[in-house]
């Protein structure tokens, strides 16, 4: 075979690494890459799913720019895989297809009261505070008191978000409707609940000491919380991240408290029991854990309540099914064997291959998604004997497909375009960038011809 026709579904780092690392990989045939997203923009939850005060995201995005940039790869946005483009017109154009959709609901959590309005999942509210453009513009920010639950980076930044002064964020790239939403905003205290021991968190320190700079908001710790056991000394002394952790929280520990007008409030040892109220939210109860001496934890049977008005579930994203590919209901991805697709009966179905969070789930960072490519894409060249033959694998064939449908897509010239008009709304303010966040307004800017 002379050239490999390759498709990618999900233009976030999990499907812009794959590319890259097929485009640099040492192989017997030319590829040729089409990257399909179905928001008019790339990079994923780079853009849409981490925090807009994260400074070390602009490396990121950096990287995953300079990867499309390189012109060996074609985008079109704002096309979505199953009512756009579907499998069977990715076997009529391609030798084979990576899913690289990522994860991007919220875990379910079995809870009482969890259905209360007022008690909201963690992915909607980060979705809206990155001017997500398939949410609301805006979000009932009505509670002076709010509970997160979950000791995650995703919680943290939930946290983060709902305790800041909203001019604090003006140096970021938060959108505007947001901005206003937050500036409305009553919060006096957030209360951030984890089932286990602060040595036992999810998030890194870099994550948790970004909490203790912010301005005008007490960071509150409990003394009880750090009467630490063998296990937690020993995970101390052997793990150089939980060392820091715990360096940073004595130091919380020995601060003055009581001057500043938000207060964000660590809770450990706090297993989620119930969300009380009358059909809005107005508590949270938790049962008291201590440590079980494996690393673990077990209940005491003490149970506590908070006052609150509003309740963020943390506990992590959930992958969505895709339509004619398996799909695992219970972990929320797709069913593999590294990163090639298996079916109900755990035959491999050939020219089907995932990456990402969609392939392994919602854990690990840039660099675990990096690793997770390479293992599919080594799989991908390896067999070649089993990739589809394509009826029609001409590059334009694609183009002209999309438009006999009258789908209304971007290429990599419209998000230039995109990213040149949030640039050029950025510098207007004295701000970096302001994000485009209306789909009408993002297509307008990106297809200036079509508008």
């Amino acid at each position: 075979m002379s050239k490999l026709r390759l498709a990618i579904v999900g233009a976030g780092p999990a499907g812009i690494y794959a590319a890259d690392i097929l485009l640099k990989h040492e192989r017997s045939f030319d590829v040729s890459i089409d990257l399909f997203e179905r928001l008019p923009a790339p990079y994923g939850l780079v853009r849409y799913g981490v925090a807009p005060d994260h400074p070390r995201i602009k490396g990121i995005v950096t990287a995953l720019r300079e990867v499309l940039d390189t012109g060996q790869i074609r985008l079109f946005g704002n096309v979505n895989y199953g009512t756009d483009i579907t499998l069977d017109d990715l076997k009529k154009h391609y030798h084979a297809v990576i899913f690289s959709t990522g994860a991007i609901t919220d875990q379910n959590l079995q809870l009482p009261g969890v259905e209360l309005e007022g008690s909201y999942g963690a992915a909607d509210f980060v979705s809206w505070y990155d001017g997500h453009p398939d949410v609301p513009r805006t979000w009932p920010l009505e509670a002076k008191e709010v509970a997160v639950i979950g000791n995650g980076n995703v919680a943290l930044d939930v946290a983060r978000m709902l305790a800041k002064h909203p001019e604090d964020l003006l140096p970021t790239e938060v959108p505007d409707n947001v901005y206003e939403g937050l500036q409305s905003s009553p919060v006096t205290d957030v209360h951030v609940f984890g089932r286990r021991g602060p040595m036992q968190v999810k998030f890194t320190p870099l994550e948790l000491r970004e909490l203790g700079e912010m301005r005008d908001v007490d960071i509150i710790v409990h003394d009880e919380d750090f009467a630490l056991d063998e296990s937690s000394q020993r995970a101390i002394e052997s793990n150089k991240q939980l060392f820091v952790i715990n360096k940073i929280f004595n130091q919380w520990r020995e601060r003055e408290t009581g001057s500043a007008s938000r207060r964000l409030h660590l809770h450990f040892f706090a297993k989620p029991a119930e969300i009380l109220g009358e059909g809005e939210v107005s508590g949270f109860r938790y049962e008291r854990t201590m440590p079980d001496g494996a690393g673990g934890v077990t209940g005491t049977g003490e149970m506590r309540e908070v006052s609150v008005q509003a309740v963020y579930r943390a506990v992590g994203y959930f992958g969505t099914p895709l339509p004619g590919i398996p799909f695992d209901s219970r972990h929320g991805v797709i069913p593999n064997h590294e990163g090639q697709v298996i079916d109900d009966d755990n035959r491999i179905v050939p020219g089907v291959y995932a990456t990402g969070w969609i392939k392994r789930g919602p854990v690990g960072l840039i660099g675990h998604t990096k690793s997770d490519a390479m293992e599919t894409v080594q799989h991908l060249v390896k067999d070649q004997a089993s990739w589809w033959s394509p009826e029609h694998p001409e590059e334009q064939s694609v183009s002209a497909l999309l438009e006999s449908r009258d789908v209304q897509f971007t290429d990599l010239s419209g998000w230039h375009r995109l990213d040149a008009e949030e640039l050029a709304r950025g510098a207007a303010r004295g701000r970096e960038r302001v994000k485009v966040v209306e789909r009408s307004e993002m297509m307008a800017a990106a297809r200036p011809e079509a508008h």
